[in-house]
């Protein structure tokens, strides 16, 4: 029985001929997301902007009635509600501001939640209330300065790791790639406006660690074979090295995708953005892996030489001292 081969053997395609297209094509997806991310913003869940949050579902409607809603919850008195459409049209989020008072005594913010739910049903007798959360503004800013420093210092961290383990130059361009495939996902969700909460800083973390996983292995193929082919040009070298861990690469990929697609199209929707944004990072993550850390060695003027130990002037008197012996 033949073994399904995903990618022939001896593959040969040219991914550097497309160098500088493609990484034009890349900072301006960059420029883009970030113009959006100050723009438009991210939909910041109450994990990071404090208050109170009502997830609800009109079951018997096709889409939620946002403007009626707005007006009868802000009749209640607590302030006015952002209300937001997640997922499907008939899923809604209500986001409060915590009452005066309520950091000290939790009650009053109970209180507000269970006022909020009952008009919910009064007047609409399909809205099923599926989850409320509640977080402090203090709480909140904690979050939020935790999960900014967690992803920086997760970046940082690969790119000292593979500057160690390479060199300068490799460890800036793994730098990169992250920076880049961070930023595309950011975008998506400042376009889209999906909820940012914990659980996408969670993604963005293993997207690190994926995107990592991946660009090592482009990374050591490259190294083992600036060894072996000193004379061949780096555009060749590196063509040559992403298409001998191609099959693994793309191998790898789909496993994933299959799983990923699945809880997309299946799973709850409560993991919906956290799988979304995996979905988009291993499709981000490949791609910078091929065009972004690799063809940036070249402007950063690794060569074959960048491997060789550089003979000192001992080395040299040991090396006449032999010849002589």
């Amino acid at each position: 029985m033949k073994l399904l081969k995903l990618v022939p053997d001896h593959t040969n395609i040219k991914f550097l001929r497309w160098r500088i297209p493609f990484y034009a094509g890349s900072l301006l997806l960059m420029a883009l997301s970030l113009t959006l991310v100050f723009t438009k913003g991210l939909n910041l869940g109450v994990d990071f902007v404090g208050g109170q949050m009502i997830r609800v579902t009109f079951v018997q409607s096709a889409e939620a009635p946002v403007a009626q809603l707005r007006g009868e919850v802000g009749a209640l008195g607590f302030g006015e509600p952002i209300i937001q459409r997640y997922g499907k049209p008939n899923e809604i989020s209500i986001r409060m501001k915590l009452p005066a008072g309520a950091d000290r005594d939790t009650a009053i913010s109970d209180k507000m939640a269970r006022t909020i739910t009952a008009d919910l049903k009064t007047h609409h007798p399909d809205a099923r209330i599926d989850g409320v959360d509640s977080v402090s503004g203090k709480v909140s800013a904690e979050l939020w300065q935790s999960a900014i420093l967690s992803l920086g210092l997760a970046a940082l961290g690969v790119a000292a790791y593979i500057w160690v383990r390479f060199e300068w130059q490799f460890g800036i361009g793994a730098l990169f790639s992250l920076v880049h495939d961070v930023m595309l996902t950011l975008g998506m969700f400042a376009l889209t406006q999906l909820e940012f909460d914990l659980n996408i800083v969670a993604a963005l973390l293993t997207l690190i660690g994926y995107s990592l996983n991946d660009t090592i292995v482009v990374y050591d193929r490259i190294r083992e074979n600036l060894r072996k082919y000193r004379k061949m040009p780096m555009p060749e070298l590196l063509d040559l090295s992403v298409n001998e861990t191609l099959h693994r690469t793309i191998v790898t990929s789909l496993s994933i995708l299959i799983t990923l697609v699945a809880l997309l199209l299946l799973g709850p929707d409560v993991i919906f953005g956290f799988t979304a944004a995996i979905t988009l990072g291993i499709f981000v993550g490949t791609y910078s892996s091929i065009y972004m850390a690799a063809p940036i060695l070249i402007w950063l003027k690794v060569t074959s030489k960048s491997f060789v130990p550089t003979e000192t002037a001992l080395d040299r008197q040991e090396k006449l001292a032999r010849e002589r012996g």
